[in-house]
């Protein structure tokens, strides 16, 4: 299964971007976490489908409406990790 580690730079924390990501993450069918780094950028791991992991990506660019975002940086994992069945916010 594919995987994908993001990290979102910008005004990402305090916005709301986390529970966003969650609930486009669900649409998409993906599983993963969100959370708040301490250098202020979120870590987006998702694991899914390929064409959804894409989407994922393009909504990450923008964000939600209260977000900035100044930058996505994103890494294919070779190796989909054990992530549950849902999406968690921490």
């Amino acid at each position: 299964m594919p995987a994908a580690r993001f990290l979102v730079d910008g005004r990402v924390q305090g916005v709301c971007f986390r529970a966003a990501t969650r609930t486009q993450a669900l649409a998409l069918g993906l599983r993963g976490h969100a959370q708040n780094l301490a250098d202020g950028r979120v870590e987006v791991l998702a694991v899914g489908e390929a064409q959804a992991l894409e989407a994922l990506a393009q909504w990450l660019e923008d964000g939600p409406p209260l977000a900035r975002v100044d930058g996505v940086s994103r890494e294919d994992l070779a190796h989909a990790p054990s992530v549950g069945t849902g999406f968690e916010v921490s």
